[in-house]
Parts: structure tokens; sequence; C-alpha cells
């Protein structure tokens, strides 16, 4: 059956074509990469996501996301559909639990799983947090703080006797390797029972990123310099820190027409399988 889409009410004052200039570069501008897809493909009559908050938003921006990104790509609304199942089904065993969303930009992933208990902090930069908060505001359950994901500062806002689970995504592709690792081992020694989930890009698409890849004539991507093959990810982060033992991945491919069908292939073909974007769930143990 249709999912229809409902208004939720606005928790910022900003209207549509309100002409907002987000004034954004380098990688904080990927944010409005993912809130375009997102917003896209909440208004198609096959959407994979609904998500009313990202079109309200970027009507508001005064941005041209078709020049500078092309056609929606829906992999990034089916990464955010996917963590949403993810974190219904943890908040359905914790739900006053705290999730903490690192470089979250706009985002608006903590409405569409709201249960009205659970508690948010979205962890970003100064200026990504600046733009965050003209649409989302902050509220006693859903906190901001601008910081960068590396600093432990956040972490101190954090009972580490509460439930917690660090939604990472879009974020580890952007950092060093030592950074990913020093991030990553930092949470698990942090919450001794967290789990995580995160996106990791392939190495030979790492590569590419560091020579230059254009999405369009107006749009280059920022270098991605961590780079992993699955079945890489399981043994490195068990290396890292015995606490992250338990990994899984999430579906993440095109939701439908011939990328999809091409996608289904490449998992038949064990080293191909190898070699795609992945979407990781990291259970402590």
């Amino acid at each position: 059956m249709e999912t229809p889409i409902q208004a939720l009410p606005s928790p910022a004052a900003v209207p549509p074509g309100a002409g907002v200039a987000p004034g954004l570069a380098g990688v904080s501008e990927t944010m409005l990469w993912s809130l375009y897809n997102r917003a896209s493909e909440s208004i198609r009559l096959d959407r994979v996501l609904v998500d009313p908050d990202s079109v309200r938003i970027r009507e508001a921006l005064d941005y041209d996301f078709l020049g500078h990104f092309g056609d929606p790509m829906g992999s990034l609304a089916v990464r955010a559909a996917e963590i949403d199942k993810v974190l219904k089904r943890w908040l359905a065993r914790h739900p006053d639990g705290m999730i903490i969303s690192l470089g979250e930009g706009l985002e608006t992933q903590a409405r569409r799983v709201d249960n009205g208990q659970m508690r948010w902090l979205s962890v970003d930069l100064p200026s990504a947090i600046h733009l965050r908060e003209q649409f989302l505001r902050p509220t006693r359950r859903f906190r901001h703080i601008a910081a960068s994901a590396l600093e432990p500062e956040w972490m101190d806002a954090v009972d580490p006797a509460d439930s917690v689970f660090v939604v990472a995504q879009g974020l580890l592709m952007y950092l060093e390797p030592e950074r990913v690792r020093g991030l990553l081992t930092m949470i698990a020694a942090r919450f001794p029972a967290v789990e995580i989930v995160f996106d990791a890009v392939p190495r030979w698409f790492s590569r590419m990123t560091m020579r230059g890849v254009r999405q369009t004539q107006r749009y280059r991507l920022p270098a991605m310099p961590w780079g992993i093959s699955r079945d890489e990810i399981g043994p490195l982060l068990r290396s890292w820190h015995p606490a992250l033992a338990n990994v899984t991945f999430l579906d993440y491919r095109m939701p439908r027409g011939m990328p999809r069908l091409i996608a289904e292939m490449v998992d038949r073909v064990p080293m191909a399988r190898q070699e795609v974007p992945s979407l990781v769930h990291v259970r402590a143990t």
C-alpha cells in the first residue's frame, strides 16, 4: 500500500522558498548531496524512504542541486532507510537509549525514528550545526554539539552507563585510516555495549577520488582516503579493538531498475561483491 507523506510539525521557522544559502564547501557540502537524494526519493510514488523534512529543507535552500549532483541516486536513500530499520529495532530494546549521529549535517533521521523517549545527539562541525539549526532546532531530547567527531568533547556529554548507538553515515571514508581507527577504538573503549553503523567505500573507489572524480562539471567529489574491501572489515576491526568483533552487513544498493539488477548480479560473484560499498553494523561484545 502506498505510504502517504504526512507533514510533521516544523521544528524551525524557515519556510519553503526562503532561499537560505548553505555556504558550505569540502566534505561538509556532501550533506547537501545526501539531502537532495533523500528528498528526491521521498516524493517518488515507489519510494523506499518517507522523509518529508528533507523535502521541506531542500525547498528552503538556495542551491542548484541538479547542477551540482546530477540525477538523484537512490542508494543514499536506501542507506538512510536501512539505518532507520536498525535504529527502530534497537529502540524497541532500549526505548530511552542515546543515539549519537556523527557528521550528521542535514540528516533528519531523528525525526523518522523518534519513539517519544529516545535521546539524540548530533555532532558536526560548527558551520554544519549552524545550518542545521536553521531547520532542526535542538531540544532537551535532541541536542547538538558543534565539534569534530574526532574530538572526545562529545563523548563527555554522554553517560557511559547509557545504552548507546553511534551512527556515522557518510563520514569515515573522508578520514585518514589512522583517524578512523582512533575514532572507532575511542568509541569502543568509552561505551562498552555500544552498537555502531557506518558505511565504507572499496579501496579502488577511494583511489579514484584521491586522483579526482567529478560527479558533474560543477562538482568534484571530496577525496576519500579510507577505502577497504568488504571481507577485510571484520578482521580489521577485531585487530583494532576486541569489542569490535560482531560485524554484519546491511543491504546497500540501488533501489530499482537496471542498477538494482546489476547490483544483484555482482552480489552473486564472490570476488566482485567484496569490492562494492558496504553498510556495516557493529555490536560491541
